[in-house]
């Protein structure tokens, strides 16, 4: 009798412990709040005894970005090794597209925000957290992604902590509109890219366009003229939950903008503009009611997520390459 019952014991034991790792995962899978960076940065700067001044606000968006990462629910899951996280792609996938953002918005601030001319010096606290951000997000021992991470972000506190020390005159943060336009050429590039792989989802033929506008232009490897693009059936969810998680950073740096920016924006007139990029990020977020992501053709029965993503984005980038033309002008 006995060596029937223990079969049984066990498959029920493994039914119930899968049962409980897929509820785990489903409640890791939920993705934060989005929160408002002038409010947190007047919080912060009140409980530190600090001043909210010129780049204080973006910042501290991205000090709450990236320990946003670190510290939702289930933590950072990209280099986990084990169940469930292991198993899970969607919010792993959402975390490295929050991560690029936070790269390239560290790497703005190192090269361009906290310097006044190509001639000046690095700010010492950005030289260390700009390449601490850059270890590779699957990396899970000696060092671990989230070690890195966090010595990244405890350089980004020395700095906003610099900011509003008036005797520390080294720490600073210039709100120029050249410095923002080379940010945001940098974000088109990386919006361009995103809405590319997402309209690809139904597979689609283009022109290559590389070499187009320079007659005496060349490259390395003869392309064909005609490109044939489709996404793989197993890369549609992560390429939607990448843009997702990109999209919901880059809303906070772009309220931060707003925020440090004020002046720049008021004189070119460009404030409605940013607003309303920030407005079509906003989109990007919307509740997601089905179990998984849709990929119906363009006019077909059902929907297709990819596609509405691809649309908000490539509204957005059309959006910043006008702002980006705004502060151009004298």
């Amino acid at each position: 009798m006995k060596q029937y019952l223990a079969p049984k014991w066990l498959f029920s034991t493994a039914v119930l412990f899968i049962f409980l790792l897929w509820i785990l995962s489903v409640f890791w899978s939920f993705e934060p709040e989005l929160f408002e960076p002038e409010l947190l940065a007047q919080q912060q700067a009140s409980q530190r005894n600090e001043t909210v001044v010129a780049g204080y606000t973006i910042t501290t968006s991205l000090i709450k970005v990236s320990e946003t990462l670190l510290n939702k629910s289930g933590g950072y899951l990209s280099n986990d090794v084990l169940p469930p996280s292991v198993m899970m792609d969607n919010m792993p996938s959402w975390e490295f597209g929050a991560l690029e953002m936070t790269r390239d918005l560290a790497l703005a601030m190192r090269q361009d925000f906290s310097r006044s001319q190509s001639q000046s010096l690095e700010n010492p606290f950005l030289t260390k957290a700009q390449p601490q951000f850059n270890i590779d997000s699957l990396s899970w021992l000696l060092p671990s992604a989230e070690s890195k991470y966090q010595e990244g972000i405890d350089n980004l506190y020395a700095y906003r902590s610099s900011l509003s020390d008036s005797r520390q005159q080294q720490g600073q943060f210039y709100a120029r509109a050249d410095n923002l336009r080379d940010w945001l050429k940098q974000l088109e590039k990386r919006l361009g890219s995103f809405s590319q792989r997402l309209s690809a989802s139904v597979g689609q033929e283009r022109l290559d366009t590389s070499l187009a506008g320079d007659s005496q232009a060349n490259q390395s490897t003869p392309t064909a003229n005609r490109l044939a693009e489709k996404t793989s059936w197993w890369q549609l969810d992560d390429n939607f939950y990448e843009a997702r998680g990109a999209s919901w950073a880059l809303i906070h740096f772009l309220k931060a903008v707003e925020v440090d920016f004020a002046d720049v924006l008021e004189k070119k007139n460009a404030k409605i503009s940013l607003q309303q990029i920030i407005r079509e990020l906003e989109a990007t977020q919307e509740s997601l009611w089905s179990p998984i992501i849709l990929n119906g053709s363009g006019f077909g029965t059902l929907a297709n997520h990819s596609l509405v993503m691809a649309n908000y984005i490539s509204r957005a980038n059309a959006a910043l390459i006008e702002l980006s033309e705004l502060l151009n002008q004298g």
